[in-house]
């Protein structure tokens, strides 16, 4: 009995230390991806900004601006891409829309963001766009990948419309969670006008024809929790200009905003605790199963052993064969 369990405690240990390497190499990259339906939200707001007045052209402080910024899932156009990427594609379609702090709008960015579930690299299909203008993206944009490395990524800026390296700076704790932090600048750029403006009447085209054009620079900060790639927290000091042409009346430049946007309050807590939620499923096939494991495996043969050394000495050495006189042979 003892050699029986022996060998069946063996075949559960070759079983589970064969599964350690194949959840973390094989199952993980499998299964660990975005899911095509998922929703959320973010607001941002920059205090005390300077934001243009449109009626009278002129740059003034202002109590805030809020930025919303919605992610929605396309669950009907990434099964319609997958058909011919032949891999698991998520299809976000973004907004970012901008108010200012008497909830005015000053304008509203919608995007479509194509990228594999797995990787998050981008996936070029029709759709992709920025305000309604095709974009080839490179780089990622929203989130890093799992399992994010201390290094710097490529990473698409929507309004320049540019991909520039997003540098790793450093580890750090944010609000309990050990995040990598990611600092990327933006140079002053042309970047085009948004085709959704505050003013009727005012439209990229006419503003074209004054021979005024739009300049951008932002810094842009990420606080990265690594194993998801899920950003905890972000900020940016941006600032926006309009410079020459006949619209400005003979000056410069005007700025358009110049702010530090920053995540507010609210989102930060429900932001921090679904990436907790979500670093423990990510770990489960990374980190506990496969070490988890490798040590029941472990075990088991150890178990496995023991059972066949102890059946052993149970048993002891057989019987020796003993030898008697011969028997006399008898005479007739």
């Amino acid at each position: 009995m003892c050699r029986k369990a022996s060998l069946v405690l063996l075949a559960f240990a070759v079983f589970f230390t064969a599964m350690s390497p194949l959840m973390r190499w094989y199952a993980f990259p499998r299964l660990a991806k975005i899911p095509p339906s998922q929703y959320q939200d973010a607001v941002l707001e920059a205090k005390n900004p300077t934001l243009i007045d449109y009626g009278s052209m002129k740059a003034e402080k202002v109590d805030k601006v809020t930025i919303v910024q919605t992610l929605k899932g396309n669950v009907e156009a990434s099964e319609e891409i997958e058909k011919s990427a032949d891999r698991d594609v998520v299809v976000w379609d973004a907004l970012s829309y901008i108010e200012d702090s008497e909830g005015k709008m000053v304008s509203k960015v919608p995007e479509r963001y194509i990228f594999d579930a797995h990787s998050q690299e981008p996936v070029h299909a029709t759709g992709e766009s920025v305000d309604g203008d095709p974009v080839k993206r490179q780089g990622i944009e929203f989130k890093w990948p799992f399992l994010t490395e201390k290094r710097d990524y490529e990473y698409f800026d929507a309004q320049a419309r540019v991909t520039k390296p997003i540098h790793y700076k450093g580890t750090q704790t944010f609000r309990g969670v050990r995040v990598y932090y990611f600092e990327q600048t933006i140079p002053w750029t042309e970047v085009p006008f948004p085709k959704t403006m505050p003013v009727k009447g005012i439209t990229p085209k006419s503003l074209a024809k004054t021979g005024t054009t739009r300049w951008y620079t932002t810094v842009r900060k990420f606080w990265v929790e690594p194993v998801t790639g899920a950003p905890v927290y972000g900020e940016e000091i941006q600032k926006n200009e309009l410079r020459g042409g006949t619209l400005l009346g003979g000056r410069d430049k005007v700025t358009v905003f110049a702010g530090h946007v920053k995540m507010r309050e609210d989102y930060i807590e429900s932001t921090v605790d679904l990436v907790k939620s979500q670093r423990v499923l990510v770990l489960l096939l990374t980190s506990y199963l496969p070490w988890g494991f490798l040590g029941l495996g472990l075990l088991l043969l150890a178990l496995s052993l023991w059972l066949e050394a102890r059946g052993r000495r149970r048993s002891g050495p057989g019987p020796t064969a003993t030898t008697g006189p011969e028997p006399e042979p008898v005479n007739a």
